[in-house]
């Protein structure tokens, strides 16, 4: 799992796009992956075949930890499958089948209680699995498990180079099968001698034995097989209904529904509770008239062409902003311990709701920008974040952030600072309201914004002359066509 963006410290599998047996050349797109920030494509870095699947979709994994195997499909070809998986679970979410080798002459028919799990349950564990689990070196794509320093490529070479014994294969007399196949075997009542393996070397795997039983092959024999293990079987089977889940057996119209937080969720709301425990935060409201500001988005859009992008109110706002991180530069910073690092380039973030959570992509240069460049690419942005598209380089590097909920008709609220910027806009509605114009009565659109500060990186004043003007430059808007 490699790192996709600077505030990546796990990912989620969305959808693998190969599979084991599969050839792949480098820059071919391996997988999506949903991080914190979107879901983004995987190139292979480099060629080979793919031999193994570590962790199936929907599953999270912390960055460094091996995903997938490829190397030149030796191992396939040999029989012996690459150096096994850190997690128990394969990339189909049942368990590794590789186990230690089973005593020779063991016999198909032969299915006693006493003699089956001698070998598979209860066998002697390998040295590998005496071991910690943080020190068995498992290699996979890109670098070994747990070092997310380590160097692509790592993959291939370590599953090239696997012990064999690893994944030995448990055999009795002329039928070959995984403990795993005979344990799934023994539970469905199949005879392995009546089963077709397509394991390497003929061998019978667990996918095997599944289909066997769908299709009937060998279940009377095997019948007769698993009423010699009732016994046995009973109390495995009574210890898992005793430690299965309560929320199992929960009634079907139970008024609470359980619903798993998106990789973006959950990282948005870590961030945020960070944000808001390192840094003291002060806000500073400003009411704005914003009467001029509404005709002149009026008069530029009834001047656009057909089918070219309207400018919203928002578009003008994050060019005043820019414009007003030009005057007031000790805003454009960042809180870094025993120093303020102060940017020398303006790229302003916007905050984008999507159905997986939060993101906020990012205008570079914003102020060098024409209000209309920014509209095309604000549009291009909203559109890239709720499909899930962004790429790392849309959602970082921001040092501004703006949050607008005008459209939703909140009048004011305030936001929580994107860490490590040192400021957010909260944007509310243009309300019309009551108001006096030169000595008199006017109804004018009045927008309430709200200035969230790290107070770490600035003053009070500081926030207060932004914000001075900020508003002088929306009252007078015409500025923000000719900066």
């Amino acid at each position: 799992m490699p790192r996709l963006s600077d505030t990546m410290t796990e990912g989620t599998i969305a959808k693998w796009l190969k599979q084991p047996g599969d050839q792949v050349n480098k820059g071919d797109i391996l997988l999506e992956i949903e991080t914190d920030k979107a879901t983004m494509e995987l190139e292979a870095y480099e060629s080979g075949t793919v031999e193994k699947v570590l962790v199936q979709e929907g599953q999270t994994v912390p960055i460094g930890q091996p995903i997938m195997l490829i190397g030149d499909g030796s191992a396939k070809e040999s029989g012996a499958p690459p150096t096994p998986s850190p997690s128990p679970a394969s990339g189909r979410g049942e368990p590794a089948e590789a186990t230690a080798p089973a005593a020779p002459g063991e016999s198909a028919a032969k299915a006693e209680p006493e003699a089956a799990p001698a070998t598979d349950e209860k066998r002697a564990p390998t040295e590998q699995e005496k071991a910690p689990a943080e020190t068995q070196r498992s290699y996979g794509y890109g670098f070994p498990a747990g070092d997310s320093a380590s160097a692509p490529g790592g993959g291939a070479a370590a599953a090239s180079t696997a012990p064999a014994q690893a994944a030995s294969t448990e055999a009795t007399g002329d039928v070959k099968a995984s403990p795993m196949a005979r344990a799934v075997a023994r539970e469905l009542g199949v005879d392995l001698a009546a089963v077709q393996g397509s394991g390497p070397g003929g061998r019978v795997i667990r996918a095997d034995v599944e289909q066997a039983a769908k299709a009937g092959t060998g279940q009377e024999s095997g019948a007769r097989n698993q009423e010699s293990e009732g016994a046995a079987a009973a109390a495995p089977q009574a210890q898992a209904a005793a430690s299965a889940p309560a929320a199992s057996q929960a009634s079907p119209d139970q008024e609470v529904e359980e619903v798993p937080l998106s990789n973006i969720r959950k990282i948005t709301g870590k961030r945020m509770v960070e944000s808001l425990q390192s840094a003291p935060h002060f806000f500073l409201t400003a009411l704005i008239d914003v009467t001029d500001l509404l005709a002149l988005r009026v008069q530029i859009n009834a001047q656009l062409a057909e089918g070219e992008r309207r400018i919203s109110v928002n578009d003008l706002i994050v060019k005043a902003c820019a414009l007003t991180l030009r005057v007031i530069p000790e805003v454009n910073v960042s809180f870094a311990g025993d120093k303020i690092l102060k940017k020398k380039r303006i790229h302003v973030g916007i905050a984008v709701p999507t159905e997986r959570g939060l993101t906020v992509p990012v205008i570079r240069d914003t102020d060098q920008k024409s209000v209309g460049q920014i509209a095309r690419e604000s549009q291009a942005l909203i559109e890239k974040a709720r499909a899930g598209k962004l790429a790392p380089a849309d959602f970082s590097g921001g040092t501004f952030s703006v949050s607008n909920l005008g459209m939703f008709g909140i009048e004011h609220f305030t936001a929580v600072i994107n860490s490590p910027e040192a400021a957010i806009l909260a944007v509310g509605a243009a309300i019309k309201e009551p108001t006096v114009v030169n000595g008199e009565i006017a109804i004018r659109d009045r927008m309430r914004v709200t200035l969230s500060v790290d107070h770490r990186a600035l003053d009070g004043a500081d926030g207060a002359r932004y914000l001075q003007s900020l508003t002088k430059l929306l009252e007078a808007p015409l500025r923000l066509l000719t900066s």
